[in-house]
């Protein structure tokens, strides 16, 4: 099989061949735009799940979907250590420009980006004792408009970002169109953030205004969200990303394939899906691999036995061993009592699975220590993504399969 014309791609965020299994989740998303368009109320949109189901590569491709729709769009990654504010002025920004060429009144464009400007500058702090701001926070907006004062600029980010998207909807408004914010990572913004992101959407969902919020985070963000606001279970629409089906990882493997003219044995299928769990992000590491292996058409079971190994090599490298190396020893023998935890009468059970959870007091019994001796490791586990507290009192891996390579690491 010619290497060259490998049509998989296992990668972060990046868009398979054959994006097989979401076909629910962009029309259910067509659908609101439509509905906004007509002036129907409509939710916000949040996807949850694990790492490597796909989250990124859905994002963008309902962003894609809005900006077919002529809306205008600006899209994000959240980080534990920078605040909102300054990442959703640029894409606002971004969204706003792509309508400024059909907007009939520019001043109405560059009253909105006075303001906009405003909004941005306050994220500049002062260092202690007023000091000058550290150099990654001297950022100014490319708005070459005079900033805009009594609006979206009283340094409280839930009153300015109420203020900002509101003025931000009534610009999409006078076009005849909409705005999609999405926000990558979403489990990651502080509590502050994600209150007046919840309130933002709140005013703009009373208003009937033509902005909304799309976010992509791991499993446990409804309860960082419901955490800041009681109402955002109601707020948003959520949508959980999980495995392919067995239909769909067919897809996702047999699609691309058929476009080089190269064909599956079922046996191959069955193992391919064996292996991969269904998980997108592994079905295309396999998928790679298998091809580069394959002498020729049609792909065989043998063919998949030998390729598994280096695949398996490679996710050992790249998708698991860097989040392990980012833990201390404390934090990987937390995770490590999870893993042995996750065996029920030695085969391995579905708690490293997207439903999986581990209760902590089984953890702490486990390792003979008390449970608030475990916190420090499990809030960094937390905090550096590696795990996730769905309910209280219960924590599970973020990574599909990570209690099963936990358990082929040497203590």
């Amino acid at each position: 099989m010619d290497p060259v014309r490998n049509p998989y791609a296992p990668g972060a965020g990046q868009r398979p061949p054959e994006l097989a299994g979401r076909g629910r989740e962009l029309d259910v998303f067509d659908v609101v735009l439509e509905r906004i368009a007509r002036g129907r109320p409509e939710r916000s949109l949040m996807l949850t799940g694990l790492r490597g189901v796909g989250k990124t590569v859905l994002l963008n491709t309902l962003r894609s979907q809005a900006i077919n729709h002529l809306w205008g769009t600006g899209k994000i990654e959240a980080r534990p250590d920078q605040s909102l504010r300054r990442p959703v002025a640029a894409a606002l920004h971004m969204a706003v420009r792509e309508l400024a060429p059909r907007h009939r009144a520019p001043d109405r464009i560059d009253g909105f980006l006075g303001v906009l400007k405003a909004f941005a500058q306050r994220s500049a702090p002062t260092g202690r004792g007023g000091a000058a701001p550290k150099l990654r926070d001297r950022w100014q907006p490319g708005i070459d408009v005079p900033a805009s004062s009594g609006r979206a600029d009283s340094g409280d980010i839930e009153i300015d970002l109420v203020e900002l998207l509101t003025d931000a909807a009534a610009v999409a408004t006078d076009v005849g169109t909409g705005i999609a914010v999405f926000i990558d990572e979403m489990q990651d913004l502080g509590a502050e953030d994600v209150s007046a992101l919840c309130a933002a959407c709140h005013e703009l969902s009373q208003l009937g205004a033509p902005l909304i919020v799309v976010g992509a985070g791991l499993p446990h963000l409804p309860a960082v969200l419901s955490a800041a606001k009681s109402y955002s279970e109601r707020l948003f629409r959520y949508q959980r990303i999980d495995r392919l089906d067995r239909i769909a990882a067919d897809q996702a493997l047999c699609a691309p394939a058929e476009r080089e003219e190269v064909e599956y044995e079922q046996k191959a299928l069955d193992l391919l899906y064996e292996k991969s769990g269904g998980y997108p992000y592994f079905v295309q590491a396999y998928g790679k691999a298998t091809w580069d292996h394959a002498p020729r058409s049609p792909i065989t079971a043998a063919d998949v036995r030998v390729a598994a190994p280096e695949a398996e090599a490679e996710l050992a490298v790249g998708f698991f061993g860097s989040r392990f190396e980012r833990a201390t020893p404390a934090e990987r023998e937390y995770m490590r009592a999870m893993a042995t935890l996750s065996l029920v009468e030695g085969e391995e059970s579905r708690r490293d699975d997207m439903d999986a959870a581990v209760p902590t007091a089984e953890i702490a019994r486990s390792l003979g220590r008390k449970p608030a001796s475990l916190s420090p490791a499990r809030d960094a586990l937390i905090k550096k993504g590696l795990i996730y507290s769905g309910e209280r009192g219960t924590v599970a891996f973020t990574v599909p399969h990570f209690g099963r390579y936990l358990r082929t690491q040497p203590a």
